[in-house]
């Protein structure tokens, strides 16, 4: 990689708009970038590897509150290791209840799909009744007959 990127650079390797870079610069997510002569941002790559990890956080539908606590005390030095710690196990946990919740979803809709296919399948083959009759009768509603006007 080369040793400094522009911020649309940046923007192509990571799927991030250059509006967004700028906004997790404002809001401390990303450490103020090193600035070439003109004012153009150019990313490190110790730049690009931190975002990396807010992508991954990203992904794990951290909270944007979260990032930046957690921005704010890696800021802050090693004195805070335990705290980041504490935080992403907090986070971790949160994720794997995630994880967990989705799953039991994604096996009750793999259960009804199943039971859709067995539907299906029953009402392709023909029972013996349909064979006698309007195939697709036992599907109609049935309505209450209509009183006939006498005149």
């Amino acid at each position: 990689m080369e040793s400094h990127l522009s911020i649309d650079e940046v923007a192509k390797r990571t799927g991030l708009t250059a509006h967004t870079l700028r906004y997790y610069e404002r809001i401390g997510l990303i450490a103020p970038v090193a600035r070439a002569a003109g004012g153009q941002r150019r990313y490190a790559a110790s730049d690009m590897d931190w975002i990396a990890f807010l992508l991954r956080l990203r992904t794990t539908h951290m909270p944007i509150g979260k990032m930046q606590t957690f921005a704010h005390l890696r800021g802050a030095g090693d004195a805070t290791v335990p705290a980041r710690r504490q935080l992403l196990e907090q986070h971790l946990t949160e994720v794997l209840a995630d994880i967990e919740a989705m799953r039991q979803s994604a096996q009750a809709l793999q259960e009804k799909i199943a039971h859709y296919h067995r539907l299906e399948q029953s009402r392709a083959s023909p029972s013996p009744s349909d064979t006698e009759g309007n195939a697709d009768e036992h599907l109609q509603p049935t309505l209450p007959a209509r009183p006939r006007k006498t005149a």
